[in-house]
């Protein structure tokens, strides 16, 4: 028998939908029901790749005398994470300022008011370690609200009001400082040196999560200023997650984090937005430094995406599960689809090749039970012999039972994946890869755009979910389309990035001190409006609206969205310096206002080979945040082209800032080197 949840579109909801507790999605009907029976909420958060989410699942939800209790004295609703984050992040923060720590599967009680009184991740169905069973919490929660009602009352409405006064702090705030300057920037970097792991790359101890947003913002330093410090950490961190387990060495493409500080073991589930992050750091590397490693990880990483994320609609699906069905114990168990043993090795290669690739992969007994995640602590001797071991091992790996995919489209996660894919595509040569970002644009324009111009936030099977998008999905998708237009030179990318961003201003900011809330003014609302500017797994939505901003503003010229950008950058300048790892991508957006960013119009007839090459080159430029625009003698539709004659006949190039132009040069290496100056 089914729940509820069995007509959700969420594929993480779904796998509760024979659950025997009697589950709810997030909906006014749910707390009216809490309301109309006098019983408290539970609500449950989780996403699809999440491991422990599944453990919980298996141990209570799926428990019937546990379910029976919690049908009786609860309404239990079950939240995806990845489709309502405002949702995940309001109760978060209610748990980590409880408990002093975070995670999921988030578990938290509600009054039917939506207010939280009693917090926590995952209960372990018996107690241990320190921690009570999950039916004594469910005990001891219908105790107190049975017991002492009016008491959880007033514990409900003191921790709302204290969440209330936490998110003013930002809107307060960010309308006083100015953007970062040179100084700032630099005492950043400084205070990254103070956590960077020298030996094995990356900021901090385990586990070790990829600093992609904080690797950007390093790149983008040493373009704007020569900085060796900042280049070395990104070569660092970069060639000791590629030669780690975090990399899968056969197929490409990251795992979310590292569960030790060497990058060794990781946590398996790979997620859409790492990957589409790593690619663009891995592929600005090469671009700065020409480094072979870093171009061979970037392509990998933008096939990997293809080959597996990619849905028949042609948007890319939310991630690849941890967890998969181990053939030889017959139970479905972490990593069992990426783990090797010597003997595995030997039954797919032979003797001599096993042997071999115990050496290059070093399978020496690194996860569990006897079993190796692959390696490559050194470049191979033999460029021939590694090839073809890779290819047997990753032909034999597929016929193992593979990962779960949450097949979900998000629209942010699109929007970086869009933006890297067609910014590989164009300096790597690949049109596949642009068609991909195109054609996953296409999806997010016919699915996920309404009729007003609003975004949703989500899609599966080409169906468009009913929650309404947030900053992070207008910033991310505005991100993408300007990185179509750049290395396209469609002007309907740029327009429809513009409408995006004009919604942002309209909707998401607080129009006196500049700051940007995550939901937009006409969303539901919660026990708070939630607003965040700091990074977490994905750049922040205020910050990846400020650079979008910024983007948009180089291209037209228009000082609103400049003003925009420069207001919602002013709060980077106290989080930079106290917390530069959890502030990455707004550094980095402050680096390109800080340079400018530069503007590069390129034009000429279509298909003239040194247009394409002047192109090419502005597109190759390391110059952080530069905007790059292409079309023919005569284009209006786009302002930074206008009024832009050829050079003595040739196809020229337009360096400026603020549309205050160099003068023009027809040759695409001395463009190059113009860019280039710090």
């Amino acid at each position: 028998m089914v729940n509820r949840l069995a007509d959700a579109a969420s594929p993480y909801l779904q796998q509760h939908a024979e659950n025997p507790v009697d589950w709810w999605e997030w909906s006014p009907d749910a707390f009216a029901e809490a309301e109309r029976r006098g019983v408290p909420v539970l609500l449950s958060v989780g996403y699809s790749s999440c491991h422990w989410c599944h453990v919980m699942a298996h141990e209570s939800f799926e428990d019937e005398e546990t379910a029976g209790y919690l049908n009786e004295r609860f309404v239990a609703v079950k939240v995806d994470r990845e489709e309502r984050p405002d949702v995940d992040a309001v109760y978060m923060e209610a748990v980590q300022a409880a408990t002093g720590q975070g995670g999921w599967p988030m578990t938290v009680f509600l009054t039917p008011e939506k207010q939280p009184f009693y917090f926590g991740t995952y209960f372990p169905p018996q107690p241990r370690h320190g921690m009570p069973s999950f039916r004594q919490v469910l005990e001891g929660v219908d105790k107190a609200w049975t017991g002492r009602r009016a008491e959880v009352g007033e514990v409900a409405a003191r921790i709302s009001k204290d969440l209330a006064e936490r998110a003013s702090v930002y809107a307060v705030g960010s309308g006083i400082a100015q953007p970062p300057g040179d100084a700032e920037l630099h005492g950043a970097v400084v205070e990254l040196t103070r956590s960077f792991d020298e030996r094995r790359g990356g900021f901090g101890g385990a586990p070790k999560f990829p600093p992609s947003m904080v690797l950007e913002f390093l790149l983008r330093h040493h373009a704007r200023t020569g900085s060796e410090a900042a280049l070395q950490m990104v070569r660092r961190s970069c060639e000791a997650m590629a030669r780690g387990g975090i990399y899968d060495q056969l197929g490409g493409g990251f795992a979310r984090y590292a569960v030790d500080a060497t990058w060794t073991v990781p946590h398996f589930e790979k997620m859409l937005y790492d990957n589409a992050l790593l690619l663009r750091v891995y592929l600005h590397l090469w671009r700065a430094t020409g480094d072979e490693q870093a171009r061979r990880v970037a392509l990998e990483t933008a096939d990997f995406l293809l080959r597996e994320l990619r849905t028949p609609e042609g948007g890319f699906a939310s991630a690849l599960d941890a967890d998969s069905l181990d053939p030889a114990s017959g139970k479905t168990t972490e990593g069992a689809y990426y783990a090797w043993t010597p003997e595995q090795l030997t039954e797919v290669l032979g003797e001599a090749d096993a042997d071999l690739a115990v050496r290059l992969f070093d399978v020496t007994g690194t996860f569990e039970h006897g079993t190796s995640v692959l390696q490559l602590p050194h470049d191979p001797e033999d460029m021939d012999a590694y090839r073809r071991i890779r290819e047997q091992l990753f032909e034999a790996r597929a016929q193992r039972p593979a990962p779960a995919r949450d097949d979900k489209v998000v629209a942010a996660w699109n929007g970086l994946a869009i933006a890297a894919l067609a910014e590989a595509g164009a300096l790597l040569e690949r049109p596949d890869l642009i068609e991909a970002a195109e054609r996953a644009a296409d999806l997010l324009i016919a699915v996920h755009l309404t009729p007003e111009g609003r975004l949703l936030r989500t899609s599966r099977d080409g169906i468009a979910g009913a929650n309404a998008g947030v900053l992070e999905d207008y910033a991310d998708v505005a991100e993408g389309f300007l990185a179509l237009y750049a290395v396209g030179g469609e002007a309907a990318w740029l327009q429809l990035a513009g409408e995006l961003l004009d919604l942002v201003l309209l909707h998401f900011a607080d129009q006196e001190s500049g700051a940007l809330y995550d939901t937009a003014d006409d969303a539901e609302q919660l026990i708070r409006r939630p607003q965040d500017p700091t990074d977490n797994a994905v750049p922040s939505g205020w910050t990846a609206a400020a650079g979008a901003l910024l983007g948009y503003a180089a291209y037209t010229g228009s000082a609103r969205h400049r003003t925009a950008a420069e207001r919602a950058l002013g709060i980077v300048s106290t989080l930079g310096a106290r917390a530069p790892r959890f502030t990455g991508w707004g550094l980095a957006v402050a680096e390109a206002l800080l340079d400018g960013p530069r503007e590069v119009a390129v034009v000429g007839p279509a298909g003239d080979a040194g247009r394409a090459a002047l192109h090419l080159a502005a597109l190759r430029s390391t110059a952080p945040g530069a905007v790059v625009a292409v079309g023919e003698v005569g284009d209006t539709e786009v302002p930074l082209l206008a009024d832009r004659p050829l050079l003595d006949g040739k196809p020229a190039a337009y360096v400026c800032r603020h549309f205050v132009c160099e003068r023009p040069v027809a040759d695409a290496s001395e463009l190059a080197e113009r860019l280039h100056g710090k």
